[in-house]
């Protein structure tokens, strides 16, 4: 039996389905109708509906007249992935000991497909316009994060994300450009860490680290965060940047690199 029989054979079409209309639920659309979500996800509006009506009857989706909205019952799908995932338990000491430092935001993401997810934050009172909370996702070319977990990457890997998220402009500052994103990763790779600036938000500053599991792989980074108007890059690599090093160098000991 060919690679692609068995493929189609394991595959389940209705969860693949389920998956995608939960999925097409964020900022942008946090209350869809069933044409919203029918446009997002690519499936037709009969088979968005029931769908719907089947997370309905689950107890994850609830129905506000002609729009829908997920329920906190999704919830427990990323507190399973907390329970049955070492890393962000592991991390959260380390995490709060970093932000106490700094008097900044801490914050650990993975990559997941294509973007960063973050699986451990702790935040401090100042907010940005950008929400960060765990579970929350972002373009891997735009953040200090996504650079860090592409830049151990292969060659192949790293092309497969530009080619299918492709390098959407958010800033003027924003690097678009895939070449010098290359060379950026690069950079990123020899000195170990990324600073990446205004180009996510205006605005926002950011520094991130890899965390290493026990194999040496980069599994994980760790990022503090700020704004511009709090501080420069220059006081940011001279005073937070040993402390996230430092921080980084913990979490991956806990998970046995050495």
């Amino acid at each position: 039996m060919s690679d692609d029989e068995k493929t189609g054979q394991n595959h389940i079409q209705g969860l693949e389905r389920g998956l995608a209309v939960l999925t097409a639920f964020d900022a942008e659309r946090p209350k869809p109708t069933v044409a919203e979500l029918a446009a997002a996800t690519g499936l037709s509006r009969p088979v968005v509906r029931r769908v719907l009506l089947t997370l309905q009857r689950l107890g994850y989706v609830s129905n506000l007249g002609p729009r829908w909205t997920l329920t906190p019952r999704v919830l427990s799908i990323g507190q399973h992935y907390t329970a049955t995932h070492a890393l962000p338990d592991l991390a959260q000491p380390h995490l709060m000991r970093l932000a106490d430092q700094t008097d900044e935001s801490a914050t650990l993401a993975t990559l997941d497909g294509t973007e960063v997810v973050y699986i451990a934050r702790v935040p401090v009172r100042r907010v940005l316009s950008v929400t960060v909370a765990p579970g929350t996702r972002a373009a891997a070319h735009a953040t200090s994060l996504g650079r860090v977990l592409l830049a151990w990457e292969s060659p192949e890997r790293i092309e497969s994300v530009l080619s299918e998220a492709g390098m959407p402009r958010f800033t003027p500052y924003t690097v678009t450009d895939p070449a010098e994103f290359r060379e950026i990763l690069a950079v990123v790779r020899e000195q170990g860490w990324s600073m990446v600036m205004n180009e996510r938000e205006e605005g926002l500053l950011s520094l991130s680290a890899p965390v290493r599991d026990h194999h040496g792989t980069v599994v994980a980074a760790v990022a503090s965060s700020t704004s511009t108007g709090r501080t420069t890059p220059e006081r940011l690599r001279e005073e937070v940047l040993p402390l996230l090093l430092e921080t980084a160098k913990r979490i991956s000991a806990e998970l046995g690199s050495e």
